[in-house]
């Protein structure tokens, strides 16, 4: 009996063994919302981050290839789900933040309001109905009530407007020295993206099409790259545990960047650039749109943002030739406007109209010298001078 009993706790004992590397791989992945914070040090520009190399090279994210796609959008998460009867999941802290503000503080408010309204309609319905009140009263005024109808929204409207304030502070807190600049640029109708912190990185996202509405062998949007309306060719990369720094503007006329799962909604306009700031909790694709009505096309204006751990934002920007900062250098770098004389766009057709053309010399023309006298009258060689 003693070598059975001990037989069983051999193969158990060995089973659990063979069991414990498979239970502690998520643990040393570090891909997940735990490691974030760890892996945050791998990235950024502030005096005490350093790029660091990860350990194994991760896969690069943000093009959706028909081969592969690097992550995959989960149900709910990120993007609009039939049913849902709330604020789809907030991964910022500024989200968290203005949903519990909505579910503890204005739902509820709400609630009591509405049901205080239709209490009060049935009971003037039922009470003041003609056959139960058949000489209606004649009273105009009555002081009491008035003070309380006049408080009430007061006090109504002070409650709402303390945590609001707060949270429209938060929103447009500048970021930190090491945040990662993200300039989104509306066009008509594509969103472009530039990193100037990391070389000038600069991708353009356009909206994937159905598999009906491409040419044979052109790329067409699958279940792995999002929802129809939202998916793109070309993701945003941004790193989990990182501030961002988001400036948006346009070329042509008025966008909007809006990401609801990072309570984020700005406006870009052309000739302005408007700023905010967030972190990003969570690893993931998270899906938005333009919204501002930009033109016939303004439906289709997706935005897809993969969020992935600091190291393989790293390597995303070194697959792309661009360089992480060093240490020490803020995020400062000059975001010209679209068109102006130090945009890209500038550059490229100064670049265009040199290769045309030639460089232009900058040469001096001597003036014209004229007998005649400054009160331009017409006069004779004696008259020079006059």
């Amino acid at each position: 009996m003693k070598s059975v009993f001990k037989g069983l706790m051999l193969a158990a004992g060995l089973a659990m063994a063979g069991l414990a590397p498979a239970a502690a791989q998520p643990a040393a992945t570090g891909g997940g919302a735990a490691g974030a914070p760890t892996e945050a040090a791998a990235i950024g520009n502030s005096a005490n981050v350093t790029e660091r190399a990860p350990d194994v090279a991760p896969a690069a994210p943000g093009a959706a290839t028909a081969d592969s796609v690097p992550l995959t959008a989960h149900p709910v998460i990120g993007q609009p789900t039939d049913r849902l009867m709330s604020i789809q999941p907030q991964v910022t802290k500024n989200g968290e933040r203005a949903m519990g503000f909505h579910n503890n503080i204005l739902l509820p408010l709400i609630v009591v309001i509405c049901l205080f309204v239709l209490a009060l309609l049935v009971w003037v319905a039922i009470r003041y109905r003609q056959a139960a009140n058949p000489v209606p009263s004649k009273t105009s005024h009555n002081t009491m009530i008035e003070v309380v109808w006049t408080l009430a929204p007061v006090l109504i409207l002070v409650a709402i407007a303390v945590p609001s304030i707060g949270l429209l502070s938060a929103q447009f807190k500048p970021a930190p020295a090491g945040a990662v600049t993200l300039k989104a640029i509306g066009n008509q109708w594509y969103w472009s993206y530039q990193y100037p912190d990391h070389g000038g990185i600069e991708i353009t996202a356009n909206m994937l099409k159905e598999r009906s509405e491409v040419a044979p062998g052109e790329r067409f949007r699958t279940d792995a790259d999002g929802p129809r309306l939202l998916a793109t060719d070309n993701r945003v990369v941004l790193p989990v545990g990182v501030p961002i720094r988001l400036i948006t503007t346009a070329n042509d006329v008025i966008h909007s960047w809006a990401m609801p799962a990072f309570w984020i909604k700005l406006d870009a306009v052309p000739g302005r650039l408007n700023e905010t700031s967030f972190t990003i909790e969570k690893p993931g694709v998270y899906y938005g749109q333009c919204s501002e009505l930009c033109g016939a096309r303004h439906a289709f204006m997706p935005i897809t943002v993969e969020a992935v751990s600091p190291a393989q934002f790293a390597a995303w920007i070194r697959e792309k030739g661009g360089s992480m900062p060093g240490a020490g250098q803020p995020s400062s770098a000059a975001i010209p406007q679209p068109g102006a004389d130090n945009s890209a766009s500038a550059a490229a057709e100064a670049a265009a109209a040199d290769n045309l053309t030639g460089p232009t010399e900058n040469a001096t023309v001597e003036p014209a010298t004229s007998p005649q006298g400054a009160t331009a009258n017409p006069g004779g060689t004696g008259d020079s001078g006059r």
